[in-house]
């Protein structure tokens, strides 16, 4: 019963883990790491999926430095000061509103594939807000329910999407290469593979014991990987990478992946199940992180959560970046590489191993949790490797 017992942990561990990183980062991927080509694709997931590997068990060794519930912003409190604290705050808060900008966006315009090209943009991303906000509203136990129909169409039209597209996959555009492109989708993998918010969660949900935590972590950030390569492989076996409504033309526009499906297709039917993956994923992680930025406000502003104070809170997390989604309707992938490319990269690119110095060398704190090997170095790699990105980043507004 103890075995059974403890791999029960691990497996839950494992699911909590690949449910937090699979999500609307999905639809992006293909279309942000197409224009260079399969195999450089391919090469860029394993490098950023090992990054995010390294800065989550990292983080990890921060938990176990931590009292019990600990969570980021607490941790930078303590090993970072105020200021480390200020920024984790404001970054998280930047990263909560580029996401959903990005989820409103994406949301609408599947709706407005769903009902037929008639329907204005504007009307149906408003729609997809409308149609949803209420859930939030209601709060966790109506978003739990919700979510647990969302997963089951998640899971059911991603295995008919693999088992209806793979006789449409040509081999040939497969070869196209293009490594000095690889590069430029880091922003996006950064938020496709962020899952460190769940840590300190899971350290607490398997009762601190760090060797189920590290296997939780190696096999549920080692499913979104899977996961990740099987769709890249579909649509850039399917979407040409140069030509008319090719990745190209669709990062441009700042289309999701399955978007351009129908033009390449000659079976309605895949797109129509295309479509149906895209709504299903995009509203699985919508509402959660609708939620979580309503608790997140709640939390940093102190204001309850009940009658017109929630409601002033649903506007606020609402409105804003519906406006900006109607204002900007092609910032899909823009503002998820603004979520990645700086959100993601400072609160869980520089922030672990930065902490994880201050904690080992400044604070001599107990050793016997480190869970990589490597010493200043390995952490000085790992920051420089992120400051870099954002570097890149900052370069593209000038």
């Amino acid at each position: 019963m103890r075995i059974f017992h403890g791999c029960g942990h691990v497996l839950g561990g494992t699911l909590l883990i690949a449910g937090t990183t699979i999500g609307v980062g999905m639809l992006a991927l293909p279309v942000a790491t197409g224009p260079s080509g399969f195999l450089p694709s391919i090469t860029i997931y394993f490098a950023c999926w090992l990054f995010m590997l390294c800065t989550g068990l990292l983080l990890l060794e921060v938990c176990m430095w931590m009292p019990k519930d600990a969570n980021l912003i607490t941790m930078a409190h303590k090993l970072l000061g105020n200021v480390g604290k200020n920024i984790c705050w404001v970054v998280y808060l930047f990263l909560f509103v580029t996401v959903m900008i990005a989820h409103i966006v994406g949301g609408g315009s599947i709706l407005r594939e769903i009902f037929g090209a008639s329907l204005h943009p504007a009307i149906a991303t408003i729609g997809y807000v409308l149609l949803f906000s209420p859930i939030v509203y209601l709060g966790t136990h109506s978003v739990d329910r919700l979510n647990l129909g969302l997963m089951a169409g998640v899971i059911f039209t991603y295995l008919l999407f693999i088992f209806a597209a793979f006789g449409s996959v040509n081999i040939s555009l497969l070869h196209y290469m293009n490594w000095s492109k690889a590069w430029l989708a880091i922003p996006i993998l950064f938020t496709a593979f962020t899952y460190q918010v769940i840590i300190p969660t899971l350290v607490t949900y398997m009762d601190r014991n760090i060797q189920k935590v590290r296997l939780a972590i190696i096999f549920g950030t080692s499913i979104p990987l899977v996961v990740y390569l099987i769709w890249e492989y579909l649509i850039l076996g399917i979407i040409p990478v140069e030509g008319p409504g090719g990745l190209i033309e669709a990062a441009a526009g700042g289309h999701n992946a399955v978007m351009p499906l129908k033009q390449f297709l000659n079976k309605p039917s895949l797109f129509t199940i295309g479509k149906a993956f895209a709504f299903f994923t995009m509203t699985t992680s919508y509402i959660a992180l609708a939620l979580a930025y309503l608790d997140f406000l709640a939390d940093g502003l102190k204001i309850a959560k009940k009658g017109l104070k929630k409601v002033g809170l649903c506007l606020a997390i609402f409105i804003p970046p519906t406006f900006i989604a109607l204002t900007y309707p092609d910032i899909f992938l823009t503002a998820l590489g603004y979520a990645g490319g700086f959100s993601c990269a400072i609160l869980f690119g520089i922030f672990p191993p930065l902490m994880v110095w201050i904690g080992r060398y400044k604070k001599k704190y107990d050793r016997s949790h480190q869970q990589i090997p490597g010493g200043k170095v390995f952490l000085a790699a790992l920051i420089v490797f992120v400051v870099v990105e954002i570097g890149i980043e900052i370069s593209k507004f000038f």
